[in-house]
């Protein structure tokens, strides 16, 4: 789904294992793994890129070089949100474009239930919430949301985000904790939601050094997020970017959540599209897969 009218950010071209974005008011060069393939801009307008980001093998990730005056810190709208940026010294912005289609089929799926249920009550869970634009736009369509991230630095970048998204009175509950404890607890005190999103790290430590390591760590989350689904649950989002999953991958691995219940699930690729004056030569930049359930209603 491209980017819409009035975003603040655009994937301009790919290729060489780059990609070329404009972020605010900036051209950014970043690195794309996947972008196995050549650029269709000229070296001209690569070369006109205000920053320029490089990976090392240090643990700081890396370095950004920049060829003139740039503020590592700016806000931006984009999908209907506002975010507020960070050049950060791990390459990462604190936007993740891929989402952009998820948030609208989540908005799309909260309205038409809250429609039809005369606006009860909706609650959603998001597990690994990061900068919190699953949050974010869950909250937009109507929801009760619980955001939860192992680091309190990225919980509070979550809260700014809902600030400048106007979004900052909704009922929103921010917590630091480890995922699998707190869905844990949450599983003890029988409390359930009608809507869970994660999107787990292939590697991540929790806020008092818990390990996650996906290859051991999902099935049973997924397995304890399955008791936390309620009755009337409405969807399961969930996504991720460890190399090697597969949409076939991840729709098995959603069965384990929602086997048995009614409704249907659809997997595939995360992409960002570049901007293309003719839509259909738009090529799509893979970034990660997913999964989601949505009910029967």
């Amino acid at each position: 789904m491209a980017a819409q009218s009035g975003d603040d950010y655009q994937l301009l071209d790919s290729g060489n294992m780059r990609r070329l974005e404009r972020i605010g008011p900036y051209l950014l060069v970043r690195p794309s793994l996947q972008a196995i393939w050549q650029p269709r801009r000229i070296d001209s307008d690569w070369e006109r890129a205000d920053g320029l980001y490089e990976r090392s093998s240090n643990e700081d990730g890396g370095r950004w070089k920049f060829a003139r005056k740039v503020n590592r810190e700016f806000e931006v709208l984009y999908g209907d949100l506002q975010f507020h940026i960070k050049l950060t010294n791990f390459g990462h912005l604190g936007l993740f474009a891929e989402q952009l289609e998820n948030w609208n089929w989540m908005r799309d799926a909260i309205r038409a239930r809250l429609a039809r249920t005369n606006h009860r009550n909706l609650h959603v869970l998001n597990l690994f919430g990061y900068t919190g634009g699953s949050t974010l736009a869950c909250s937009q369509a109507g929801a009760h949301c619980v955001h939860l991230d192992a680091a309190r630095g990225v919980v509070d970048w979550a809260r700014k985000n809902a600030e400048l998204s106007g979004l900052q009175e909704r009922p929103i509950r921010w917590l630091v904790d480890d995922a699998m404890k707190f869905v844990q607890r949450e599983e003890r005190r029988g409390h359930t939601y009608q809507a869970i999103i994660l999107d787990p790290p292939t590697f991540g430590r929790g806020p008092k050094g818990e390990v996650f390591k996906i290859e051991n760590d999902l099935v049973p989350l997924l397995q304890a997020c399955r008791s936390l689904l309620a009755p009337d649950a409405l969807f399961v989002l969930y996504s991720c970017h460890t190399p090697g999953f597969t949409p076939i991958t991840m729709r098995n691995q959603l069965d384990i959540v929602t086997s048995g219940r009614k409704g249907t699930i659809e997997a595939g690729e995360m992409t960002v599209p570049e901007e293309q004056a003719d839509a259909t030569r738009a090529r799509q930049l893979p970034s990660g897969v997913y999964a989601r359930w949505l009910a029967a209603e």
